[in-house]
């Protein structure tokens, strides 16, 4: 059983699944309680691509199993400069608002589980995202991914308005090198 936050096993087909959240549900029936179960689930190749998916079942595992399959549906390509994303953007989704915000090489992945399980999934390294509003997890999710699907390249907007942009803080960064530590004493 796959536990939240929890990576299961890469399928043949690169993409790597992480739990996020599994609620539980109680109907209270004449014989007693009738339990089900609800799984939010994020899947990515860890290169570009990710989708989130949502299950619903009596059992945990097919609650899982069936939010994986919502989440090969709806796998979307990611734009990234290198390992983190091309500028600073806001996902909104609900009560939750997600800023996500480009970080220097060796930043890492600055995040809450549920905006980290998504990031990760797409391959981003280094990243800041801060959470505004409503904690829920599923909410959380959907705002992260809503502000990933509408980000633009440069070249993409250059084209789209016809015009030539100023080199962005983020191009800077990435064109700087980083210095050598080779032959430095100790």
């Amino acid at each position: 059983m796959a536990r939240r936050g929890h990576h299961r096993d890469p399928d043949p087909d690169g993409l790597q699944e992480t739990v996020v959240k599994i609620n539980r549900c109680a109907a209270v029936v004449k014989g007693g309680r009738r339990f089900s179960f609800s799984a939010m689930v994020v899947v990515g190749d860890r290169n570009g691509k990710v989708g989130i998916g949502f299950g619903k079942a009596r059992e945990v595992q097919p609650a899982v199993e069936k939010g994986v399959k919502d989440a090969r549906k709806n796998l979307h390509v990611i734009p990234r400069v290198g390992d983190t994303i091309p500028h600073e953007i806001t996902g909104r989704f609900g009560g939750s608002r997600v800023r996500l915000i480009p970080a220097a090489p060796g930043t890492g992945v600055i995040a809450g589980a549920s905006a980290r399980a998504v990031v990760e999934a797409a391959g981003i390294r280094n990243i800041l995202t801060k959470a505004y509003g409503s904690a829920n997890p599923l909410n959380l999710v959907k705002a992260t991914m809503e502000g990933l699907k509408s980000m633009r390249m440069r070249a993409d907007v250059e084209r789209l308005r016809g015009v030539q942009l100023d080199e962005t803080p983020v191009e800077r960064m990435q064109r700087r090198e980083r210095p050598s530590y080779e032959g430095a004493s100790a």
